[in-house]
């Protein structure tokens, strides 16, 4: 059965015959040409062609869906000028269009382009750890220096610092103890800032981040992995010298027990603690502000001197990071 070829506005040729339909022959077709919807020779897709089909959804329509270039054209369809699918990675990486400061947080970068972004000194260019983005930027005297894009949103200490810490005491040639390492997200921020000088012992319970933790520190030889419990500090004493710093983010309901008790052993006196507080996991039962107050609490009993506390908010909900000076019994 044959229909009529006055079909109208979508193309005019028989829709059985040889399916020329939808733009067979030369009626008022929707899209204004003469284009073959199917076959191989309709415009429906090259990477910067009109839309197609109907060359371009758009001739008597409004002039394509991209303005000039359907889907790809002028508005950088894949890898032109706008970054689509792998072409400037989304606009992060470019050498003279991105400036690179220092951050008032000594070995933390903020890399000011299209957008401002937090960022560290990659201690291995060319490698990424958690598919972050990485930044190249050229020199006065040639040499490229690469950075890795730092995500608030995937660690608790970029959050506190786009959030307005005063002080992390985490700069280039410190000793860090991390507690609650995971799989080294954060960790490999930290021994960026830290550089060759700089020792991280990265402290992490649970084997199948260890193996993630293990294979970044092949890497980054300022890494120590250590796959232990942080509630059994004499377990890895050894391995473990006295540090400037304990970074913790352990999430666990006696988290200041876990904190004070790897103090004692290992931070020297004076020495700093940054922590980051999960409400919920210490207790749900009360709002999150109570939860805080009791932690400090229990850290100002374990000499603990309280210095600065704020919410992670935007980043994480319910959060909060506490910075403390520690002072040895004398």
């Amino acid at each position: 059965m044959v229909y009529s070829s006055e079909r109208g506005g979508r193309g005019g040729g028989a829709r059985g015959g040889f399916r020329g339909g939808r733009g067979g022959a030369p009626g008022p077709s929707r899209g204004g040409g003469v284009s073959k919807r199917g076959g191989f020779g309709g415009d429906r897709g090259g990477f910067g062609s009109d839309r197609g089909g109907f060359s371009g959804r758009g001739g008597g329509r409004g002039g394509g869906r991209g303005g000039p270039g359907g889907r790809g054209g002028a508005r950088g369809g894949r890898g032109s000028a706008r970054g689509g699918r792998g072409g400037a990675k989304g606009g992060a990486k470019g050498g003279a269009r991105v400036v690179v400061e220092p951050h008032r947080h000594e070995g933390v970068f903020v890399a000011r382009g299209k957008e401002d972004l937090l960022v560290t000194k990659n201690l291995v260019p060319g490698e990424t750890v958690y598919g972050e983005k990485r930044i190249s930027v050229e020199g006065p005297d040639g040499l490229k220096t690469e950075y890795r894009v730092w995500n608030p949103f995937r660690s608790k200490l970029a959050a506190g610092i786009l959030g307005g810490v005063d002080h992390v005491h985490i700069s280039p040639g410190k000793k860090v103890l991390y507690l609650g390492a995971a799989s080294g997200t954060t960790v490999s921020h930290v021994a960026d800032i830290v550089g060759p000088e700089g020792i991280v012992y990265a402290v992490e319970f649970s084997h199948r981040s260890g193996r993630d933790l293990i294979n970044m520190a092949k890497k980054r030889t300022n890494v120590i992995p250590i796959i232990e419990d942080a509630r059994h500090p004499h377990k890895y004493r050894m391995l473990v010298g006295m540090v400037d710093v304990i970074f913790a983010d352990v999430a666990q309901p006696d988290q200041a027990r876990i904190i004070t008790l790897n103090a004692h052993n290992f931070l020297k006196n004076n020495g700093h603690i940054v922590i980051s507080i999960k409400a919920n996991c210490i207790d749900s039962t009360v709002d999150a502000a109570t939860v805080f107050a009791r932690e400090v609490k229990k850290l100002q009993e374990e000499r603990i001197k309280p210095q600065e506390q704020l919410t992670l908010e935007p980043y994480e909900r319910d959060h909060a990071l506490v910075v403390g000076k520690y002072v040895r019994a004398k």
